[in-house]
This record gives C-alpha cells, sequence and structure tokens, in this order.
C-alpha cells in the first residue's frame, strides 16, 4: 500500500484532533522545509527514523533505452536515504515475527 500526502494529513486529524485544513498544511509545511534544505544541498536527520541526503553522481556510461546505442549521462544529483538503526531493529523484529 502506498502512503500519500492526504493519508498523512488524515492520520494527523485522527490523532491531533486537528482540523483538516490544518492536517493538510501542516504535513506541506514539513515536506516544504524537507526540500528547501535538500535543494541547499543539507541533510535532513530525523532522529529514530534515517537520513535524507544529496549525492553528486558523476558522468557515466550508459545507452539509450530506445536504440542501445552508447551515450554519455550527465552528472546529477541524486537524493538518498538511509535507514536509522531504531527504525532497521523495528523492521526486523516485526519480519521475524
Amino acid at each position: 500500500m502506498t502512503l500519500t500526502r492526504a493519508d498523512i494529513a488524515k492520520a494527523i486529524r485522527k490523532q491531533a484532533g486537528q482540523p483538516k485544513q490544518q492536517s493538510a498544511d501542516l504535513v506541506d509545511s514539513v515536506f516544504n522545509i524537507i526540500k528547501h534544505q535538500l535543494e541547499n544541498g543539507e541533510d535532513v536527520l530525523i532522529s529514530g527514523f534515517g537520513k535524507f541526503s544529496v549525492k553528486e553522481r558523476r558522468e557515466r556510461k550508459g545507452r539509450h533505452p530506445v536504440t542501445g546505442e552508447p551515450m554519455m549521462l550527465p552528472p546529477r544529483k541524486v537524493v538518498t536515504f538511509k535507514c536509522s538503526g531504531r527504525l532497521k531493529n523495528k523492521l526486523n523484529e516485526s519480519a521475524e515475527t
């Protein structure tokens, strides 16, 4: 199952008793803060959850998906996520049961 922004806002509304619009605005604000930090090249560390980082990918060889011809892929930035140890342990606990 995919978790959407609307699902997160709904969960906040139920748990915190916030109005629908205020919950949606809160979710959007959190995502905008995370986006802004990543755009500035800064890491986002959420304790107990994980760390989002921006990594530089070098230029590399690839293939054109339609023609199969070799081509050079330009350098780019990608967002990576590293799960916290606490979350990793929690995931492995539930997998064992």
